[in-house]
């Protein structure tokens, strides 16, 4: 493999890994902070790359879908906690995984009622269709690297909401210490509510950036929940730099497996988790 095959790759891998993040951080702040097993996690990814489809076909522009689809997104996550994971929180987990479970079911249900079956494409603007030329034959999508771009934006911002405002240091306590929380007259109700609401907007939004990409087909979801879970359960649960290194783990093991060992690319990931779990069974960075 020559220099730029390898740049090139390595672009891929960093680009899939930070769109993983983006994807599995979320899963991490639910599953860490609120104890609630989401399974529905994925299903919130094919909406927001279906809500990029049908939003870029009624105003013309992915740019005015992303910026239409955020707000919407994070509304929906708050109605949802609202109307049924709020009941979820004193329950065991057995009553989380049917609940979120029946919830892949209705959303695929009615996604094959609304947009049908079909797969579908998504147009990119004009100012990111183009290419970078590396050498004569070879270039790099521009896209790709926004899409980094926007996911290195996204998690310094995690960064600074969780550890440096007065929010996150609610949440942070919240996830400690649920009760001594409500103790101080911190409604932690609504805490959890803006969790699972910003859970499932980061979500919906890698759904959208990743929609011109890989395409908008049903079941979509269904892979990104399995390596989902895997970078929570590699990174530790309910930690986002952990949710971090997991992704770029898993990110450059799928994207080079692929190219030095095709035969065996399907199962490495698996092997890679299975390698860390062996070494620390509470992942990378564990609360604990």
């Amino acid at each position: 493999m020559d220099f730029i095959s390898f740049l090139i790759q390595t672009l891929n891998a960093a680009q899939y890994s930070l769109l993983l993040f983006l994807v599995a951080s979320g899963l991490t702040l639910v599953f860490g902070i609120m104890g609630v097993i989401n399974l529905a996690h994925g299903s919130f990814y094919m909406i927001g790359a279906y809500m990029a489809f049908a939003l870029t076909s009624l105003t013309g522009s992915l740019f005015y879908a992303v910026l239409l689809g955020v707000p919407l997104a994070f509304a929906f996550g708050a109605a949802m906690e609202w109307l049924l994971i709020s009941h979820l929180y004193k329950r065991n987990h057995l009553e989380q995984v049917l609940l979120t479970y029946g919830l892949i079911l209705i959303f695929e249900e009615l996604r094959s009622l609304i947009i049908g079956n079909d797969v579908h494409g998504v147009p990119l603007p004009q100012i990111l269709s183009g290419s970078i030329q590396l050498t004569d034959v070879q270039s790099y999508p521009v896209y790709r690297l926004v899409i980094s771009g926007v996911c290195i934006v996204l998690a310094v911002g995690m960064y600074f909401l969780i550890q440096r405002t007065r929010l996150g240091m609610m949440i942070r306590a919240g996830n400690h210490d649920r009760t001594m929380v409500q103790a101080l007259g911190i409604n932690i109700n609504q805490i959890y509510r803006l969790v699972f609401a910003l859970g499932v907007a980061l979500a919906m939004l890698s759904g959208l950036l990743a929609a011109p990409v890989s395409s908008v087909f049903p079941n979509m979801g269904s892979h990104v929940l399995i390596i989902s879970f895997m970078v929570v359960v590699i990174g530790g649960i309910g930690s986002v730099w952990g949710a971090l290194l997991a992704s770029l783990i898993i990110g450059f093991t799928d994207t080079f497996g692929k190219v030095f060992l095709p035969e065996l690319s399907g199962m490495l990931v698996y092997v890679v988790m299975a390698i860390v779990l062996l070494w620390r069974p509470e992942g990378l960075f564990s609360k604990s």
